[in-house]
């Protein structure tokens, strides 16, 4: 981790990965990443290759990075430090430069307040402000204290001096599970409390680490956040229902849904609705936008119903099991159930599995055959054509080509 020492201030992101030796190609797959997380809505990769979008990144300086912990469990540091390619310690760390982070930094104490001091102090109205966990409001912030000081104060101070503040994470943008119920502790989002600072929530229980890059650094690009919807979160990391792209969406629409855990249809890999999958109700990336550039790293993914971490009136509201509201789309009730035993193959499906083997063999007899012109094949077969169509001399191809001979 970067520390706010100077030494690498004032460093475009391209000279600190080359003084890092970060090879190129690492950093041109993580541009391929950041493209495919997020292919529109951001100008930054509005591009067409990733060679385009690793020239703009290289030339924009490295971003001061603040991160506060407040009610939270340290799941959305635990994404972010999860990143398999490129790893965070040679890549990420060398794009943003993480001044203050109270889980990865080294200090503590009284080093860890200068740590934080500096960094505010020196890069005021520069560096961008992460915050992770919800923050605690009721009997004036006594729930939590940072250094002494109740949460809701901390915030005040240093996301009033940032350039933009980004809420990591469910608990963050709106609560999350310490808001859930009656909320003992007056649980609220970043938004709730602060005024007067752009702010994007990035909602998620967490949420992929690279809509976390992909905001900052569109900032840092333009100048201001990407377009928000009414949540305050990136369009083109929220722009869509998760059930529209799902893997199993193709059994949702045939019909085919699993009853319980465990029985045929789960086991097959079908629809997760009547579990409680909360797909068609939730704005979210995880089906098309793997975590880590793992295929199936997500809840669906491994089995598990989606929770709709995403959206502040389901997750952590609406029991786990009820089913979800399904938008502008109806689950047929119409089709037969269907069948998994294995028995004996059909006749229609054998006779069409023949007709097929057949047609191939065919083929590959045909395509193996020295097809002839229609000059060699009257040569061969004279006594079957019309007379005005025989060779010359009037019989086969060897006395045919002895009168050529002759006359020559």
């Amino acid at each position: 981790m970067v520390t706010s020492d100077g030494q690498n201030k004032g460093l475009t992101i391209g000279e600190q990965l080359k003084r890092a030796g970060i090879p190129r190609r690492d950093f041109l797959k993580f541009c391929t990443e950041l493209m495919i997380v997020a292919p529109v809505g951001l100008a930054l990769t509005n591009k067409s290759w990733a060679g385009e979008v690793a020239q703009e990144i290289a030339g924009l300086r490295r971003p001061s990075v603040v991160w506060l912990h407040f009610q939270d469990c340290t799941g959305c540091t635990e994404t972010l430090l999860r990143t398999s390619r490129p790893g965070v310690d040679e890549l990420i760390f060398n794009i943003i430069s993480l001044d203050y982070h109270e889980t990865l930094m080294p200090g503590s104490g009284k080093q860890a307040e200068q740590a934080l001091r500096n960094a505010v102090e020196g890069n005021a109205g520069k560096y961008f402000l992460v915050v992770e966990g919800s923050i605690p409001t009721k009997e004036q912030g006594i729930y939590m204290k940072l250094a002494g000081r109740p949460a809701t104060e901390m915030l005040e101070q240093i996301g009033s001096k940032a350039k933009a503040v980004i809420a990591i994470g469910s608990c963050a943008s709106w609560g999350g599970i310490p808001s859930a119920g009656e909320n003992p502790t007056g649980a609220v989002g970043v938004s709730d409390l602060l005024r007067g600072v752009p702010t994007v929530n990035l909602p998620g229980c967490p949420p992929n680490p690279y809509n976390l890059i992909g905001t900052i650094l569109e900032i840092l690009r333009t100048g201001n956040p990407p377009e928000l919807d009414s949540d305050l979160r990136p369009k083109f990391a929220y722009d869509r229902v998760i059930h529209i792209q799902c893997p199993r969406r193709a059994h949702f629409d045939s019909g085919r849904f699993a009853q319980q855990f465990g029985d045929d249809g789960h086991r097959h890999g079908w629809c997760l609705y009547k579990l409680g999958c909360k797909g068609p109700d939730t704005h979210a990336g995880c089906s098309v936008r793997m975590f880590n550039e793992i295929p199936d790293v997500w809840p669906i993914g491994i089995g598990a119903p989606c929770v709709g971490c995403t959206e502040k009136g389901i997750a952590f509201n609406v029991p786990i099991f009820e089913q979800a509201t399904v938008h502008n789309i109806t689950p047929p009730d119409t089709y037969p159930p269907v069948n998994l035993s294995q028995g004996r193959p059909a006749n229609l499906a054998t006779g069409a599995a023949g007709v097929i083997v057949g047609a191939a063999v065919g083929a590959a007899w045909a395509a193996a055959q020295r097809f002839k012109s229609s000059q060699e094949a009257a040569a061969e077969r004279p006594a079957d054509l019309p007379k005005e169509l025989k060779p010359a001399g009037g019989g086969g191809p060897d006395e045919h080509r002895k009168d050529r001979g002759a006359g020559a």
